[in-house]
């Protein structure tokens, strides 16, 4: 049986900006694959570059360097005439459902706006329709048909986020922290909501967060940022298992557990200060908060992401040998 070919193809991607004080590497050589159907999760700490990748990937931030390849076409360089033709395939659900929301427009409004752009639907019976079955199935119910935003709580603002996303019949979504400015109770909803609508459509997700747990419950594969660059990929019970890469290890003691006295596992602490990412040196990125660092780490330039068992890919001088 022939591999299933990926949905999206990320090759040494690249993102840097132009500040007064010299170049910032937000995204730095980071490549991935994603079949269709499936989840990567993409975990780090704020400021490692997780939203640059999304944004990139969408084109509303233009690549420094490397390829984007969307079902096996080439986008990395497609004009925003060529890329509206791909914006009913590839959506993104913003963070902060409030500031990504029109205020002046109602619900029925927002949710057809996707639908009138991109002329899916011809008449404004057609339109209305299909926009009360968008209501329908994100669980937004019809009595909010004519309510704004400023009215109605997170958990609903999000849901009209999902449904203009789902609006275009994408293939792709690019889930960028969606659950983070929501109440837990809420973001437990969401999220079923989600893995229900990839279930039902055979959506592609892009779930960049830095809640573990969340990520945990969400991702069949886990990838893991440290200042612009991939230190560790995985599928996600494998990452949880057998973390590899110090920085993993960290993030994972970080995370609450139910338990008390001699059981509870030690907490790994991270040490001083996230290096800045501009002007960075030809080093390990981590070295200079790494409890395992040796003196290679610093000496060494930072290693690739390889291979180290089945799937299991890590970034680290110590893990490589």
């Amino acid at each position: 049986m022939m591999d299933k070919k990926p949905m999206l193809e990320i090759q040494n991607l690249t993102k840097y900006f132009q500040t007064p004080k010299g170049m910032l590497h937000a995204v730095d050589g980071v490549s991935f694959q994603i079949e269709e159907g499936r989840t990567l999760g993409i975990v780090g700490e704020s400021g490692c570059g997780k939203s640059t990748i999304g944004r990139t990937i969408l084109k509303l931030l233009p690549s420094t360097g490397g390829k984007i390849l969307f079902q096996g076409q080439d986008i990395t360089h497609f004009s925003p005439s060529k890329m509206r033709n791909l914006r009913t395939d590839m959506q993104i659900i913003f963070q902060d459902p409030f500031s990504s929301l029109d205020p002046r427009q109602n619900v029925m409004s927002l949710i057809s706006e996707p639908i009138r752009e991109h002329k899916l639907l011809k008449t404004n019976a057609e339109i209305e329709a299909r926009t009360l079955e968008l209501m329908d199935i994100v669980g937004l119910s019809r009595r909010f048909v004519n309510t704004y935003p400023h009215e109605l709580d997170g958990g609903r603002r999000q849901r009209i986020g999902i449904a203009r996303a789902l609006a275009v019949n994408p293939k792709l979504i690019i889930c960028d922290e969606p659950v983070s400015a929501l109440d837990v109770s809420i973001q437990a909803q969401i999220l079923n909501l989600l893995k229900q609508l990839q279930r039902d459509m055979g959506l592609t997700y892009v779930f960049i967060t830095h809640d573990l747990s969340v990520v945990k419950y969400f991702a069949d594969d886990i990838a893991v940022m440290y200042l612009g660059q991939m230190v560790e990929k995985a599928p996600a019970k494998e990452i949880f298992a057998n973390p590899m890469h110090p920085y993993t290890q960290a993030l994972l003691s970080a995370i609450p557990l139910p338990i008390v006295g001699k059981d509870k596992p030690p907490r790994k602490l991270l040490r001083g200060e996230i290096t800045s990412p501009v002007n960075l040196p030809d080093q390990c990125r981590f070295a200079k908060r790494c409890d395992q660092c040796v003196a290679s780490c610093e000496a060494n330039p930072n290693p690739p992401l390889v291979e180290v068992r089945d799937g299991h890919f890590v970034a680290c001088h110590l893990v490589q040998g």
